[in-house]
């Protein structure tokens, strides 16, 4: 995932001059005497940032090294956020800790003599936090609400209600709303077709963030149901090899009163399926019916149909979904690592997930898990995440998987990875 770096309009061709407040209205250009990268590149709004790098040529340790920023969409310059001493070999190292860099901006360091670094993109995305729903399960009659809140502020913007389509690796958007004062927003929305659907809000973007989405919600939609002859489940949403009880009660045409005694046929079918009958009963003297289904690995419709018999008109309840979620494990290959290090994250999905899209997420400060990277399940349905570990301190991730139109996606249990803080000589890509 590549963000869109905002470029200064002077910052190649003009060398500003520095006032006492530490101000500059452009970066300079860079003259290679002085390296500068940062860790990492790309961060989640509220996380630390190490900024480090050398000093070349002789008499480079115990130099005076400058760090100078601009916040991208702030309509001002370069402003002067640090200094430090550079060490016997001439290496520097910045720590912007968490709770500073929350929109994108662009990092330049000075030193002695004229020598200046080139300028690198720090790209930020925003906090997009999704509340959780009232209830994982709804019908067609009713809407769905979502809440939450964008951090920083960006009230007056959009943000934008997606569901997952059927494939499992394409979003589309359903509705939208407006970021309110409080940088809180609430959309509605009303699903007229039945089914399992995965729900995130996107937030495409701005000069201070980069595009941003979070976390995803999933939610079960029933067809309203039919007067008289109801069905529910126990449980509208189980793990893969889960059971559930399919339940409701029969009366008689045109009235409340239960009509007992009379068959009835539960029939179902898969995405890749036609409908089939798989159970009958006999309704009780209260004219309910009650099914029992184990080891479901796949969304399955429902429906509960009268036997057709002369003279006594077919009858069936609405169709009810029941969805069946993945199940996700991961795990990595370290607990401890410096800052700038690589972690490799591995894990497998149930069921067969091969081709499938999955996300390594990360907690933001908003304790809402926001995504880092984007990878796909491989032939096994297992998946690989190689991630760049950032500034020191604990970090919780996950693998998320989304839904499509054989399971309800799922998500793994945390992993927690301590960076620890490295020399700066240890680090390496500084140019």
């Amino acid at each position: 995932m590549r963000l869109r770096a905002c470029a200064l309009a002077c910052a190649l061709t003009m060398l500003g001059s520095f006032a006492a407040s530490g101000l500059a209205s452009a970066a300079p250009r860079h003259n290679h005497h002085l390296t500068i990268a940062a860790v990492p590149r790309e961060i989640i709004a509220g996380e630390g940032v190490v900024i480090y790098g050398r000093l070349l040529g002789p008499d480079s340790g115990g130099q005076t090294i400058r760090l100078y920023h601009h916040l991208d969409g702030s309509g001002q310059g370069f402003t002067l956020v640090g200094t430090r001493t550079t060490d016997s070999s001439g290496y520097y190292e910045f720590l912007r800790t968490e709770g500073i860099v929350y929109t994108n901006r662009d990092w330049f360091v000075r030193g002695p003599d004229g020598s200046h670094s080139r300028t690198v993109h720090e790209r930020v995305q925003a906090l997009v936090t999704i509340n959780p729903l009232a209830s994982s399960s709804t019908d067609t009659a009713h809407p769905v609400v979502v809440t939450g809140h964008v951090t920083p502020n960006h009230a007056f913007e959009r943000v934008f209600l997606q569901k997952q389509d059927a494939s499992g690796n394409d979003w589309s958007t359903v509705a939208s709303g407006l970021i309110g004062p409080g940088s809180n927003y609430t959309i509605t929305h009303r699903f007229r077709v039945p089914g399992a659907y995965s729900l995130r809000v996107l937030f495409r973007g701005d000069a201070r963030n980069v595009r941003s989405f979070s976390d995803t919600e999933n939610v079960v939609v029933q067809q309203a149901q039919v007067p008289g002859f109801t069905i529910n489940s126990s449980s509208p949403m189980v793990n893969e090899g889960g059971s559930t009880t399919i339940s409701g009660v029969l009366d008689q045409p045109g009235t409340t009163t239960p009509e007992p005694n009379t068959l009835v046929q539960l029939w179902g079918r898969t995405a890749d399926q036609p409908f089939g009958v798989l159970d009958d009963t006999t309704t009780g003297t209260d004219g309910s019916y009650s099914f029992s289904r184990t080891d479901l690995t796949q969304n399955t419709v429902y429906y509960v149909a009268t036997m057709r018999l002369p003279h006594s008109p077919r009858r069936q309840t609405a169709r009810l979904f029941e969805g069946v979620q993945d199940m996700v494990t991961m795990t990595s290959n370290t607990t401890s690592t410096p800052t700038g290090q690589t972690v490799t994250f591995s894990g497998t999905v149930l069921p067969d997930k091969a081709g499938h899209v999955i996300y390594l997420q990360k907690l933001g400060k908003d304790g809402d898990f926001h995504t880092v990277e984007i990878g796909f399940v491989r032939y096994n349905s297992t998946f690989q995440f190689k991630y760049q570990i950032g500034s020191p301190g604990t970090y919780t991730f996950r693998a998320r998987i989304t839904s499509d139109e054989d399971n309800i996606g799922g998500a793994s249990s945390p992993v927690s990875v301590t960076a620890t803080t490295p020399a700066a000589s240890s680090l390496t890509g500084a140019s």
